[in-house]
């Protein structure tokens, strides 16, 4: 039996787990089964990303470091464990930094080291092989959805009426998406293309997975980046999504007021329906919804999107990898 190879488009907490609690289902998996030894790689969004201080900032491919290697903060969901943050401290009393948004002194060490080799004119995907030098990663591979920079831009209304944008970082950290959102532009995403490392897993992939990440600004993002879309849908390969949404509820985050700009209810089978079924010029093969939702999969299935209902909550490591085996059966 060959070796399957999983591709998984991801961004933020959420996609992090997901992929957490897949490496350990491909660890647990008995000796000669399919996804026993299985590869694992992953296209992260980047429109998170931003220049702060000098220093470029990757939110979700920094999650998913993080928590892959280990030395994620649990307790706050984001950032490295046993932070101290009198440097970030030092910045905004200089005014250099904001004060709604505090980067732990470890984290700062890898957008130092990071900004460091960008100068000395590495491209992220060279940044990113070379993190993976320093920490292990369980044998999952790591790719920047683009090389290119495409900072996502929020749109809103101001106290005039008029609109004006600020960085999506501001608009979620700093408002908590409280702010209502016109609409949202990946700045300079037009001359994007796909990083190689994404287009090269993608070639050879026998699965791709779509976690349950915010459809709009992270898997929207990458799925958005000119050539991205083509080459998921020409794998050769089964496409699984898991939805991000139960109940009416996003899982993590504020997905809630993405949707709700884009003109998506928040709804499990809205957000299927939003990405299509392949049969019908969409993306789908197959969704999972929780078992909160099993009174959606007769419709979802009516629309030609083979979808089953599934405990999607993921409050440990079985529960993650309960998941994610899951995911892998449906694409089979």
């Amino acid at each position: 039996m060959g070796l399957m190879r999983i591709v998984v488009l991801a961004g933020g907490v959420g996609g992090a787990r997901f992929v957490r609690g897949l490496r350990e289902a491909v660890r647990r998996a008995p000796a000669g089964s399919e996804l026993a030894d299985a590869s694992i790689d992953v296209i992260v969004n980047t429109g998170d990303d931003w220049w702060l201080a000098g220093l470029r900032i990757t939110p979700d491919l920094d999650s998913m470091l993080y928590t892959l290697s280990g030395q994620n903060d649990e307790v706050r969901g984001w950032g490295r464990v046993g932070e101290s943050e009198r440097v970030s401290g030092e910045l905004q009393a200089y005014g250099v930094t904001p004060e709604w948004f505090t980067l732990g002194d470890l984290d700062l060490g890898t957008h130092i080291a990071r900004s460091a080799w960008l100068r000395e004119g590495l491209t992220p995907s060279d940044v990113v092989a070379r993190l993976h030098d320093r920490w292990d990663l369980g044998g999952v591979r790591l790719h920047p959805a683009t090389d290119h920079e495409i900072d996502t831009h929020v749109w809103v209304a101001s106290d005039t009426g008029a609109e004006e944008d600020m960085h999506f970082q501001e608009w979620w950290t700093r408002y908590r998406a409280q702010v209502p959102a016109l609409r949202f532009e990946q700045r300079g995403v037009e001359r994007a293309t796909p990083s190689p490392g994404a287009l090269a897993a993608l070639s050879a992939a026998d699965v791709v997975l779509i976690a349950p990440s915010n459809p709009v600004v992270s898997i929207g993002t990458i799925l958005g980046i000119p050539g991205m879309r083509d080459a998921v849908l020409a794998a050769n390969a089964p496409i699984v999504g898991v939805s991000p949404i139960i109940a009416g509820s996003a899982v993590r985050g504020m997905a809630d007021a993405c949707l709700t700009t884009i003109g998506v209810a928040t709804d499990a089978a809205a957000v299927a329906r939003h990405y299509g079924s392949r049969s019908e010029a969409g993306l789908l093969d197959a969704w999972l919804v929780g078992v909160e939702d099993e009174s959606l999969v007769a419709e979802l299935r009516a629309d030609g999107i083979a979808a089953a209902a599934v405990p999607l909550w993921m409050r440990d490591l079985d529960t993650a990898a309960a998941l994610a085996e899951a995911t892998v059966e449906a694409a089979r």
